[in-house]
């Protein structure tokens, strides 16, 4: 068991928190064989993902090359990995044979996506998220592979279902749900063509202090903006949390592509949640239309019986989240959308 501080105060301690390993990432890393590297390194999980994965070896004593490869447009962004002890690669993953250039280690995670604004740019959205997988399918055959995914991929499913499981059928709503999908395909097709050991993490929803469907909420409280109830309940789980889970999942790839929902253990209801932030803002809640009898849920029993349940509780998140926005502490600005119906992000 981790020891957590009861507030964070900068981000210096948050990267220190969401990069911390816990025992079962150490032990893992002193018997996993072979390097990393982390394709698509540059987004909001990257550098807590890869920094894990470094201070789990250097604990563990042992010696990998750790890289990470984005595009890494701003050089004092890919300075930041290099301190870390994080090499990095510069380049367009779209371009093939830069993809085909890469070192060919032994343990990849793919982290490379678009959400944001991807109703704007439909075919940057199916050539980053289907296309790109195809590429790395091909150009990593011999690795294990661990990709990221969404539970955006299932439908939309009662609340009292307890939220949908690895096996149920995908039924992607909206371009964005498709392409994600269709990633998911390349991935599953390469595993079986190439028997390349593979994970496919369905994740819904990553949380910290700087975005997130917590934010999210906390940001309509704090401003006194209406609460929209219409996608009445939620999962989340702490990126730190998230983090040990993903790298963990390396050990339990498998060929064809294993499927794992990677959330928290409760169902959050948004009409809490918010009222909860009230209380800890001292601020009266304003709500819009009513909760709809389903919801985008994703169930994580299996992942916990491979790797237990994940420490942080949500309520203490929300006590982090509340404080750092009490103190006006920095936000990516980038809204989460989980409240949309339609899968048009």
């Amino acid at each position: 068991m981790l020891n957590y501080p009861e507030k964070i105060s900068n981000e210096e301690q948050l990267e220190e928190l969401l990069s911390r390993p816990g025992k079962e990432v150490i032990e893992m890393f002193s018997r996993l064989e072979g390097d990393l590297i982390f394709l698509g390194i540059a987004g909001k999980i990257g550098k807590s993902l890869a920094v894990m994965a470094k201070r789990a070896c250097d604990k563990a004593g042992v010696k990998k090359r750790i890289i990470g490869v984005s595009l890494f447009e701003n050089q004092e962004h890919q300075q930041k990995f290099e301190k870390e002890g994080i090499e990095t690669i510069a380049g367009d993953l779209l371009d093939t044979s830069f993809t085909d250039s890469l070192p060919k280690v032994k343990n990849v995670f793919y982290l490379a996506g678009m959400k944001f604004g991807s109703i704007d740019n439909l075919a940057q959205t199916w050539a980053i998220n289907t296309y790109l997988p195809a590429i790395v399918a091909n150009s990593f055959k011999e690795s294990g592979i661990v990709a990221f995914s969404t539970g955006c991929v299932y439908p939309l499913v009662p609340v009292e279902s307890g939220g949908s499981i690895e096996s149920d059928p995908p039924v992607a709503i909206g371009e964005y749900a498709q392409s994600c999908l269709g990633r998911e395909r390349m991935f599953e097709f390469g595993s079986i063509r190439n028997k390349t050991k593979t994970a496919l993490i369905r994740l819904n929803y990553s949380v910290e202090m700087r975005y997130g469907v917590l934010v999210d909420i906390a940001l309509k409280v704090k401003n006194k903006q209406p609460v929209d109830l219409t996608m009445g309940y939620f999962n989340v789980i702490w990126q730190g949390d998230m983090n040990d889970f993903v790298l963990r999942s390396i050990e339990h790839a498998e060929s064809p592509a294993k499927i794992l929902n990677i959330t928290g253990p409760e169902i959050l209801s948004v009409r809490e949640v918010a009222k909860e932030f009230g209380k800890l803002f001292g601020t009266d809640v304003k709500f819009e239309n009513k909760e709809a009898p389903t919801a985008l849920l994703n169930n994580s029993k299996h992942a916990y019986e491979l790797f237990g349940k994940p420490e942080v509780q949500v309520n203490q998140v929300i006590k982090w989240i509340a404080g750092w926005l009490e103190d006006d502490k920095s936000i990516l600005g980038k809204p989460t959308h989980f409240e949309v119906r339609d899968g048009k992000y």
